[in-house]
């Protein structure tokens, strides 16, 4: 049995201490190695809030944040931080070197990683993400995946066990997100890494082995994404209806026909009832 790389047990925030109404509100959930938990929800749910607990950006007014069995605290954050790399919304605010290749050594320059093994790093984490062509280009320069990519990369050169994705397909375009969650789903199995991605992507989500849905700063549900897509009213809790139960249900095919599949498994299904074996 996998052991578990994240738990979060009874977690609260509020911004203002004053706010009768918490961000977060007894908050509970785990992630085990190797696992992709998608966090989903309206906006003002409490999705980022929660990712940057976990990353140790904010301090919870109660609760706990396992990693790796160790409670996270004021006094092993910057341990725990070795082992949880975290991506934003927009790379822009993450890039601080004049060239793609300086910018992904900067934080390993700053742990004082000897040069040889720097320089292995970050072409290993470039190539990783395909942009290692691209290594003396000034990030400002790249397109919206690209500057992703890089950003994905500067995160991977640290080695982490565990990556945090704050919507990081939300400004890119369809081609773009495609290409981000490939590389990412790619990563992740090469390197049995650890991914909680926020996001309102239905095509993430569908890559995720479960879907967290945050409502009001609590957790409404944990379910896998076919579970997730077979329910009614996914727009209440901020979510699209999948393309391929938008067609089925345009389709009609019958009262025993499944009100959810992938893309793939649609197209085999339907494959079937046109050719049957």
């Amino acid at each position: 049995m996998k052991k578990k790389k994240i738990e979060v047990r009874k977690l609260s925030f509020r911004y203002q201490k004053d706010n009768e109404h918490p961000t977060l509100n007894q908050v509970e959930f785990h992630v085990k190695q190797g696992e992709w938990m998608s966090i989903v929800g309206h906006n003002g749910s409490g999705k980022s809030t929660l990712v940057r607990l976990i990353d140790g950006l904010l301090e919870a007014d109660e609760g706990q944040i396992i990693i790796n069995g160790e409670p996270l605290t004021a006094e092993n954050i910057w341990e725990k931080r070795q082992q949880v790399g975290i991506v934003f919304q927009n790379p822009d605010n993450q890039f601080v070197g004049a060239t793609v290749e300086d910018d992904v050594a900067f934080a390993l320059e700053n742990n004082q990683v000897p040069r040889e093994e720097m320089q292995n790093r970050v072409e290993a984490a470039l190539k990783a993400v395909n942009m290692w062509e691209f290594r003396e280009r000034e990030p400002a320069r790249l397109s919206g995946g690209q500057k992703q990519r890089v950003a994905i990369a500067g995160v991977l050169a640290l080695q982490p066990e565990i990556i945090l994705l704050d919507e990081v397909t939300s400004m890119l375009d369809p081609e773009g997100r495609q290409e981000l969650m490939e590389t990412i789903s790619h990563i992740r199995k090469q390197e049995d890494l650890t991914i909680v991605s926020v996001t309102h992507d239905l095509e993430e989500v569908t890559l995720s082995d479960r879907v967290l849905v945050m409502k009001n700063g609590q957790v409404e549900s944990i379910q896998t994404p076919g579970e997730l897509f077979q329910r009614q009213g996914l727009e209440a809790l901020g979510l699209d209806v999948p393309f391929s139960s938008q067609l089925l249900k345009e389709l009609d095919l019958g009262p025993n026909s499944p009100t959810y599949l992938s893309e793939k498994e649609l197209q085999d299904y339907l494959w079937e009832l046109e050719f049957p074996m």
